[in-house]
């Protein structure tokens, strides 16, 4: 409960918490545009650069669990001030990586720290304000979620252009330091000690499993699968480490997670679809930067302001979506979400080497509404009959499911999208021989097919012309993948009462 402090210095308190939310979900975005940047500086392969994104969100995936036992086993104060500095002092090891290890271990550090800032502030404020003001200060809080993702791409564009891509990270430094100070001067101490039994085999098990699985699609591509002895071992580490989570889980007195939860086919059901859209549509935010400027030669600031639209779309579904849940039901905005995402991919998968920005823009903007409509609507069906006492751990494993999704998801695609550009580069060269006069006819005076400068020049015009090829082919499959999700809808049953308000919508 919140002390007498807490309450008077409720406004300076809500500042603080909301400036550490900006911090946490404005990082989730303002490093996709950079990544080109970064891949060149530490002298990293198309496929390794990813890792500094899916290393944070797996890194917060992970923590997220512990993060509510050590808050009160410490207290939240001590838990805030914590992870407020970690976070910071990370922001600082990662704009100062001389190379690609040292980037991903930084950012591992970096999700580790930030994985308790939003649920720990939604605590909080939920603690600090009276239940008739919940509801509008919730939505004020949930602006600091939402507006991260919106200014990211665009700020980070800036940065790196004017600056360098290390200044996405120092961004982080006066803000980290601001609510540091925030919280140290206004928010009352708890000395913590009310911590449940914690089940660290279960724990275990499931950093083992989930390590194991990104460690496995990370580099699976690059060790050509399961002719490589390294790929048998992180796939036997992900296998025995979801087999010991889930005998832990159905025998032990106080589980990680309840085991109330797998008996909710709603439950199940939406955490499931949360992981599949995380695989369908977050990775999306990831790929397209960078298509834009290396395809398209973008530079970071126009490919951080063409992605901007996807927030935009975002924050107008978040506007209207409990309007929407409330007259149609979650299932009815739930299938729009699913349409418009479909659509949005189709769109994407007719992009073209001489397009303007308009496709991308729309494109993103059409997605943005369409994630948008999807989060409220499943937050609802997840706790349609799910029992109260078990809300706040139903949050935790969706949310994780959900980062777990996106992160294989970019890793996957990725790998996907370089193998896919190297057949269509090889079914294209096998059309182009030098000695074919309509080659040479039409072939322009820069590609002089006589010199080694004009054979590289086309060379190179060929991987650009089959990379956009495997980018329109994956966009498709998306689409096409995305759409078979719709049926699934028909397994979730609507709450017969009314959807849950206030944290349950905004949580995630």
């Amino acid at each position: 409960m919140a002390s007498q402090k807490d309450i008077a210095n409720r406004i300076p308190i809500t500042g603080a918490l909301m400036l550490a939310t900006l911090m946490n979900t404005l990082d989730s975005t303002i490093a996709n545009v950079t990544l080109p940047h970064m891949q060149g500086s530490v002298s990293a392969s198309q496929d390794q650069i990813i890792w500094v994104l899916t290393s944070y969100i797996i890194a917060t995936a992970i923590m997220t669990p512990l993060s509510g036992w050590l808050s009160q086993k410490i207290g939240r104060k001590t838990m805030f001030l914590a992870s407020i500095a970690g976070f910071t002092f990370a922001s600082i090891l990662c704009g100062v990586a001389t190379n690609l290890p040292e980037l991903v271990i930084f950012r591992l550090i970096q999700g580790v720290a930030g994985a308790s800032l939003i649920p720990l502030s939604q605590t909080v404020m939920l603690d600090i304000y009276p239940q008739r003001l919940i509801p509008r200060v919730m939505s004020i809080w949930s602006a600091a979620v939402i507006l991260g993702p919106i200014i990211g791409p665009t700020l980070g564009g800036w940065l790196t252009e004017d600056f360098s891509w290390r200044w996405v990270f120092y961004i982080n430094v006066p803000i980290g330091i601001l609510a540091f100070l925030g919280i140290w001067t206004f928010m009352d101490r708890d000395d913590g000690g009310r911590q449940r039994p914690f089940d660290f085999l279960g724990f275990g098990a499931l950093v083992l499993f989930i390590g194991g699985f990104q460690l496995l699609v990370d580099r699976g591509p690059s060790q050509d699968w399961f002719d490589s002895k390294e790929i048998w071992i992180e796939t036997a580490i992900c296998i025995a480490g979801l087999w010991i989570f889930i005998v832990q889980t159905m025998t032990a007195e106080h589980p990680f997670f309840h085991r109330d939860l797998a008996k909710d086919g709603n439950f199940v059901g939406t955490t499931l679809f949360g992981m599949f859209v995380g695989v369908m549509l977050f990775s999306v935010s990831a790929l397209l930067p960078s298509m834009m400027q290396t395809l398209l030669g973008y530079s970071a600031l126009q490919a951080g302001v063409a992605s901007m639209t996807r927030g935009l779309g975002s924050f107008i579904a978040f506007l209207a979506v409990p309007m929407l849940v409330a007259r149609f039901g979650p299932r009815s905005v739930l299938l729009v979400g699913i349409l418009l995402s479909s659509l949005a991919l189709w769109q994407m998968g007719q992009f073209d080497l001489s397009m303007t920005p308009g496709p991308i823009e729309m494109a993103g903007f059409i997605q943005g509404i369409g994630t948008g409509l999807l989060f409220a609507p499943l937050n609802t069906l997840a706790y349609a009959k799910l029992a109260p006492v078990h809300r706040t751990e139903g949050t935790i494993v969706s949310t994780m499911a959900r980062s777990l999704g996106s992160s294989a998801g970019i890793s996957v695609l990725q790998a996907m999208l370089i193998r896919d550009a190297a057949a269509a580069h090889s079914g294209l060269s096998e059309h182009i021989t030098v000695t074919d006069p309509v080659i040479r006819w039409a072939t322009p005076r820069m590609f002089d097919l006589q010199s080694v400068t004009g054979l590289a020049a086309l060379n190179g015009e060929v991987t650009r012309q089959g990379t956009m090829i495997s980018y329109d082919a994956l966009f498709g499959s998306m689409a096409i993948g995305c759409l078979l999700l719709a049926p699934s809808l028909l397994l979730l049953k609507s709450p017969k009462r009314p959807p849950p308000s206030g944290p349950e919508l905004v949580a995630d």
